[in-house]
């Protein structure tokens, strides 16, 4: 389960020997040629180059084009500088990887413009995943088209559209491709080892936050960054890693979180992840009507007995194991299946375990569907309704296709970034098994996170979960939270914000206005 975390985070698993390509240079990109608007939202015009966009010898210079967006009724320009930064070794010299960026830049039409306006670096997890879903899911002036208010896939041809919850008017934005996702490649196949690591990405996408401040004077902004899924692992490690080399960060934001990965594994003797795991069992079956009519009507009430019940008579059971009695054991039987939807014989078989896998089948068996992982609120169909678990996750299914068209259209069209390389989205450029580095498998970098709160007493952290994630449930994200060993002072720098939507709740057009919102506060509360 450790090779990817699905997404966006994110949620296929890939064998990257199989499906990894040989990394090659990325050629130079020509500029788009020069068109007459569309409209005001596609306006496009390659620009000059700007004195501080000095072509570095070894990457292609990027490329600059001029755009127009209306948001809550005014216009608001800005400029998207897509090209590559440079990873050298610190030794030698020699240029190690090109990272692939696109930055956002507003010109006119915010409060501020300029060197001194807020700057928030953002990518996606994985490991492996590219920055498209935060990038064209939730942040940016474009967003993917899906379906509905509940974010169901469309038919194809995929496109972008206008996004009104952009977070361009609070902050420009850049969107990272780490090293064998996107575009960027390491300039020699075993070069990339350096970067497919937990430490060997931090110091990667470290190293290019400190090289874009200064290629493009941005020392004295206010700094933000904002995670999805392993990215909230990558970008609390970047946290501790920058605070010693004297970047400090105003707030950080981490969208759907794992930042300890003992919360996850189902592995046996680690009973923690099913009483994390429930509280999201409970919500899903909520959703899905499968709860008694007393747990049906009001969800937050629902999931407070759910909470109660995981952290207090379930975990204790749990830890008990053997020596749990058939009285006690029938009792949490009936209790977790009041609480999931499932069987008391189903859970009894599961040794009152069930695991994130089954739960996906057999809550909606009867109907011949399984729930998503990325999102429960999504259901699928399996070959056989028999099987133990699911054949795919429909969540997945529903948002891979639309975002890989869609993004390869924007990105060479709107952009005008030409280059015949594949754009990796999910795990298929990363060349070799991804080093974990952890002797005890369960890589931990919620203490490099709160390291920078304490030698950053400044420093913000917004958190937010989706009801419906079964990929990083938002109980294991309480539960991380409260197991920093933070200074009671340093807590309150913490906000939780809670979304009736899965792992990338921005597809639900709802949620990614509510998140808008409160990430608007959290911005300007700075």
């Amino acid at each position: 389960m450790r090779w990817i975390l699905y997404a966006v985070a994110l949620a296929v698993f890939l064998a990257p020997t199989t499906f990894a390509q040989t990394p090659t240079p990325t050629p130079t990109p020509t500029p788009a040629p020069k068109k007459k608007p569309m409209s005001e939202t596609t306006t496009e015009k390659p620009t000059e180059k700007k004195p501080d966009e000095t072509k570095p010898a070894d990457a292609p210079a990027p490329i600059v084009t001029e755009h127009q967006i209306t948001v809550d009724g005014a216009p608001l320009r800005y400029r998207v500088t897509t090209g590559m930064l440079p990873i050298k070794n610190a030794q030698t010299g020699d240029t190690e990887a090109n990272i692939f960026f696109m930055a956002y830049t507003v010109t006119e039409g915010a409060k501020h413009t300029g060197a001194r306006r807020p700057l928030m670096f953002s990518f996606n997890g994985g490991p492996g995943s590219a920055s498209v879903w935060l990038h064209l899911g939730a942040l940016g002036p474009k967003r993917i088209a899906m379906q509905g208010e509940k974010g169901d896939m469309p038919a194809p041809p995929y496109h972008v559209e206008d996004n009104p919850n952009t977070w361009l008017p609070y902050t420009d934005l850049v969107f990272i491709d780490p090293v064998g996702t996107g575009f960027s490649r390491p300039t020699k196949l075993d070069l990339g080892k350096k970067f497919w690591s937990v430490q060997g990405d931090i110091d990667g996408i470290g190293e290019f936050i400190r090289l874009y401040l200064s290629r493009y004077e941005r020392w004295s902004s206010p700094l933000f960054l904002v995670g999805e899924s392993y990215g909230t692992t990558r970008g609390a490690g970047i946290a501790g890693y920058l605070i010693d080399r004297g970047i400090a960060f105003n707030g950080i934001v981490l969208v759907s979180s794992v930042m300890q990965f003992q919360t996850l594994e189902f592995d046996r003797g680690n009973d923690l992840p099913y009483s994390l795991f429930l509280p999201t069992y409970t919500a899903t079956a909520f959703y899905h009507k499968k709860l008694a009519p007393e747990l049906s009507t009001d969800l937050a009430a629902t999931l407070k007995e759910a909470e109660t019940f995981a952290e207090g008579e379930y975990g204790a059971a749990l830890q008990k194991g053997d020596r749990l009695g058939t009285d006690e054991r029938k009792n949490i039987a009936a209790k977790l299946s009041r609480l999931t939807g499932l069987s008391e014989t189903y859970l009894d078989d599961c040794d009152l375990r069930p695991e994130i896998f089954r739960f996906c089948k057999e809550l909606l068996r009867r109907e011949k569907k399984t729930v998503g992982r990325l999102d429960s609120r999504l259901t699928g169909r399996d070959t056989l309704n028999a099987s133990e678990t699911p054949d795919y996750d429909p969540s997945m299914a529903a948002i891979m296709p639309p975002y890989t068209s869609a993004f390869n259209g924007y990105v060479r069209t709107d952009l005008g970034y030409k280059t015949d390389d594949v754009y990796h989205i999910l795990g298929t450029g990363i060349g070799a098994p991804w080093d974990w580095q952890s002797q005890n498998k369960y890589v931990e970098t919620a203490s490099g996170l709160r390291d920078a709160l304490v030698k950053n007493p400044h420093l913000r952290i917004f958190v937010a979960s989706g009801y419906y994630d079964l990929a990083t449930p938002y109980f294991a994200t309480e539960y991380t939270l409260s197991h920093m060993s933070l200074p009671s002072d340093l807590r309150p720098n913490v906000t939780t914000k809670y979304y009736e939507a899965g792992h990338m709740m921005y597809i639900h057009s709802p949620s990614l206005q509510k998140l808008k919102e409160d990430v608007a506060g959290f911005l300007n509360s700075h």
